[in-house]
């Protein structure tokens, strides 16, 4: 795989592309330039296979230390999109209706008023669940029995459908 190497106004941005993916590593760069960006890397594989393999630019704009291949960083949401990916493809499948009630899929989560919610409420952030109100353990997020008992045994904070807000 051929390796890569342009000047952002950041740093640089360095690594691997593979010839046909040109075009995405084109963009990747013009990401500093167009949009501000001022670190960031990007890994895809195909089939298994690293095709592209980026990474450039500052990982700390006070400092100036530069993005390096292994530079760790905070990954918010990422799980949201391949969630939706996932039960659109159920659903195009027929597979799951995102329109049944999450009763349906969970039993449990028909308490306090989050009987009808539906799949598709999960999904466009309308399930009238974005926070838990009492203070939850250090490692819930890593205890699935314990933080789908919290989710539903929570009350919604208004009529689920009703009104979107971030979950």
């Amino acid at each position: 795989m051929p390796a890569f190497s342009a000047q952002v106004a950041t740093g640089t941005v360095k690594g691997l592309v593979s010839p046909g993916f040109e075009a995405v590593a084109d963009q990747f760069v013009r990401n500093f330039a167009d949009h501000g960006e001022v670190g960031a890397s990007l890994h895809i594989k195909v089939q298994g296979e690293t095709v592209l393999d980026l990474w450039g630019g500052s990982a700390g704009p006070e400092t100036g230390r530069p993005w390096q291949e292994d530079t760790i960083v905070t990954v918010f949401s990422c799980t949201k999109a391949a969630t939706a990916f996932c039960a659109h493809l159920l659903a195009e499948r027929g597979q799951l209706d995102l329109d049944a009630p999450v009763t349906d899929l969970w039993p449990e989560y028909g308490q306090h008023g989050k009987e009808h919610t539906t799949t598709r409420m999960m999904l466009d952030h309308t399930s009238a669940l974005p926070a838990c109100r009492e203070p939850l353990k250090p490692d819930c997020l890593l205890d699935w029995d314990y933080m789908t008992e919290k989710l539903a045994a929570e009350a919604p904070f208004w009529p689920p459908g009703t009104r979107s807000s971030y979950h």
